[in-house]
């Protein structure tokens, strides 16, 4: 999952950067509605975290600009701000929810896990595919209760591709979402395609995963 932390207070900002990246997050920070711009127009989140009350900025005309070039980012709205009109304004520009400070940082946690279950219609942070078990928050992958041993990427990869099953997602696609931007002459690369073959193999330990297709030429698809 990858979050973009727009935050003007560094200490908060680098605190949640820390809590996140520890939980199997990949975090960009801003700390100006500037900078958050750029980043929101060049880069696809799954989080937006969003600080209203940013220097050069108003967070809700940040967060209506985000809107219109990261539609399938999730907003969260982290502000000092107590006017209940702010709220409203922001939840009726598409921000899905809204976290006062100060704030604990598991709560924030859970809220963004909520969020997710919402977003792909799930009722637990459990996923059952074909003999298998992810485990959203815990970060796991079983078959039959049996523990695979994934690394971070291929978990990560494995957990985007189920969370979008039956969508063929794109190398580029996998590849901006686990590590961020890459160069054009790196479109080719096959670092993608050589964690798959070890996803494969570790999976085929157990029981063959006819799920996990390969669309020739173009990238991944869960069945």
């Amino acid at each position: 999952m990858h979050v973009l932390i727009v935050e003007d207070e560094k200490s908060l900002a680098q605190e949640i950067e820390n809590f996140l990246s520890h939980s199997g997050y990949r975090c960009d920070l801003c700390q100006t509605g500037k900078e958050a711009s750029e980043k929101l127009f060049v880069n696809q989140y799954d989080f937006v975290l969003l600080d209203l009350g940013l220097p050069d900025y108003d967070g809700l005309d940040l967060l209506k600009e985000a809107k219109e070039v990261n539609a399938e980012a999730a907003f969260i709205i982290l502000t000092a701000r107590s006017s209940t009109n702010d709220k409203i304004a922001g939840l009726n520009l598409g921000a899905d929810d809204y976290l006062a400070k100060p704030f604990s940082l598991p709560e924030l946690h859970s809220r963004m896990q909520a969020i997710l279950r919402r977003k792909h219609g799930l009722t637990r942070n459990t996923i059952s595919i074909g003999g298998f078990e992810l485990d959203i928050l815990n970060r796991t992958f079983k078959f039959d209760n049996q523990g695979i041993n994934l690394t971070k990427k291929e978990f990560d990869i494995l957990h985007y591709l189920i969370l979008n099953k039956n969508k063929v997602i794109t190398r580029i696609q996998l590849t901006e979402h686990l590590w961020g931007d890459i160069l054009e002459d790196d479109y080719e690369s096959n670092y993608i395609d050589v964690h798959m073959k070890n996803i494969r193999k570790k999976l085929a330990a157990f029981s063959d995963p006819v799920w996990l297709e390969t669309v020739r030429g173009i990238g991944y698809r869960i069945n």
